[in-house]
């Protein structure tokens, strides 16, 4: 009760002043800065596909996949894959850019770990 007779004593905008100060957007970010970043995120991250493509061939040249760690590769497929269900998400479960390469990460992911656990076996 105590707390009921704090919050009754207090004036009426008392807790409406605090609260709409923290409510404040950030400004909006200018358009040609989020069109290059869009464009280098999706350069970037389809250049780290094709980053995969050297670890897949050293795992088939030398037949051993022992210097890999599956369980590295296992969190990079869950890195991936929730970041492109995130994306997916927040876009209105619509796709774009950054799912679709979200996507074929988390496919480069997998190849890779199936090949590991296949030439463990």
């Amino acid at each position: 009760m105590p707390m009921m007779r704090f919050i009754d004593s207090l004036p009426a905008n008392a807790m409406n002043t605090t609260t709409t100060a923290s409510v404040t957007a950030p400004p909006p970010a200018p358009t040609t800065y989020l069109s290059v970043l869009t464009w280098l995120f999706t350069l970037f991250n389809s250049v780290r596909v094709l980053a995969y493509l050297p670890t897949l061939w050293a795992i088939v040249a030398s037949g051993d996949s022992s210097q890999h760690s599956l369980l590295t590769w296992i969190t990079w497929i869950g890195a991936n894959a929730t970041m492109a269900a995130w994306l997916y998400e927040h876009n209105g479960r619509h796709l774009n850019r950054a799912i679709a390469v979200n996507l074929c990460n988390t496919v480069m992911c997998l190849t890779i770990s199936a090949l590991i656990v296949a030439y463990r076996a």
